[in-house]
């Protein structure tokens, strides 16, 4: 019997065990999964300080037409502690810190400077060109949350708090094989029947754009002692994606070599188009996904069903994939008993299939940028709203 897909994942989801935690530096923490919440210690700013040249000064004495007397110079930097009096300005620079008993700025192009003093040409109010402590973060405040992406600006934010390591979960560790005697490595010759081997490079991208660790082992002939070998030297990983293999023709030795090492294999074969001999299951402390052998099945099921589990083990709380709405340009038609995942091109709104649907045309999915599932026996005519995956 043929598992649905939303059965599917939530066996194999069932199946994750808890991630695990590494304190790593900070400027290797990109794209790490936060392990813990960050709680700040610091505000930011962390002072009172101009956000631009000019002048600081008590915004009661300088209205437009007041003259008041330069006592002083403040640049970004070490505190001066110096202080405004009545009748006084200070020269002040963008980023320094604002001298005490002043409460607003001056921009430099809205006075005249002369020899000591400064004529005021446009009055402020108080509080104005003035950055205020704390005003973008206080004390106690959470710069990041447990199972937060850790991007560009979120890092910078942590960083803010003088933190030189980050708590992240680890990385999945997870080996990657093709099997076939029919395949060959980029850069060897071919013989008669042969081809060149292209899953393991597509699944090591998806696996890396998945926040796991990827090895890329070599390609497994259909022999029986080489698939025994292969799967033996990669039990110490956490994850194992095996693509072609896994379907029931006599060359087809994944499922029974992964048993005889003691593999227990918890579902096979899952309705959805492209994409029916999905397998998964466990041996030891390994995860395995075994996906078909024709490229666009294998990138589907691995979409579908791998990632989600790879981004649980990693310690992302969500596991949704990202949806979009879409206006069909044309009209798509599955007449199957299967939902089918058709690729197409999704721009300003709209979606378009594109090339050939077969699960083999790599080609045709390389051109694509989202797929969108259509029911079985469902037809949907052109201009209709549909929900598209953006890849």
């Amino acid at each position: 019997m043929l598992l649905s897909e939303d059965e599917t994942l939530a066996r194999v989801l069932e199946s994750v065990g808890p991630p695990t935690m590494e304190n790593v530096p900070i400027w290797e923490a990109g794209n790490r999964v936060l392990a813990q919440d960050i709680v700040a210690t610091l505000a930011l700013p962390r002072f009172d300080n101009s956000t631009m040249d000019g002048y600081a000064v008590r915004a009661e004495d300088a209205e437009t037409g007041a003259r008041l007397l330069v006592c002083g110079e403040q640049a970004a930097g070490p505190d001066l502690g110096l202080s405004v009096g009545r009748g006084e300005a200070i020269r002040i620079y963008t980023g320094a810190p604002i001298p005490r008993q002043a409460d607003a700025v001056i921009m430099q192009e809205d006075v005249k400077a002369e020899e000591r003093s400064i004529l005021v040409r446009q009055g402020v109010t108080s509080g104005e060109n003035i950055r205020v402590r704390g005003g973008d973060l206080c004390e106690g405040q959470k710069v990041g949350l447990k199972g937060d992406l850790l991007t560009g600006p979120k890092l910078a934010a942590i960083a803010s708090q003088g933190l030189s390591q980050v708590p992240v979960f680890k990385r999945p560790s997870v080996a990657i094989f093709a099997t076939g005697s029919e395949l060959r490595s980029q850069g060897q010759p071919l013989a008669s029947g042969e081809i060149y081997e292209t899953n393991r490079i597509l699944l090591g991208q998806l696996v890396a754009d998945s926040g796991a660790a990827g090895e890329i082992f070599p390609i497994v002939p259909d022999l029986e002692e080489a698939h025994l070998e292969s799967f033996q030297r990669a039990e110490r990983y956490e994850a194992m994606v095996v693509a072609g293999g896994v379907s029931v023709g006599a060359k087809d030795l994944v499922k029974p070599t992964l048993q005889k090492l003691g593999a227990r294999l918890e579902l096979w074969r899952v309705a959805v188009k492209p994409g029916k001999p999905f397998m998964f299951g466990r041996m030891k402390n390994s995860l395995i996904f075994g996906l078909p052998g024709n490229p666009v099945s294998a990138f589907v099921t691995f979409l579908l069903f791998a990632r989600p589990a790879l981004w649980k083990l990693g310690g992302r709380l969500s596991l949704e994939l990202p949806r979009a709405h879409a206006r069909l340009e044309e009209e798509l038609v599955n007449r199957g008993d299967r939902p089918h995942y058709f690729r197409g091109i999704y721009h300003q709104g709209t979606f378009k299939p594109v090339g050939r649907q077969e699960s083999h045309a790599l080609f045709a999915l390389s051109q694509a940028n989202a797929l969108c599932r259509l029911k079985p026996d469902q037809v949907m005519s052109a201009n209709s709203s549909v929900e598209v995956i953006p890849i």
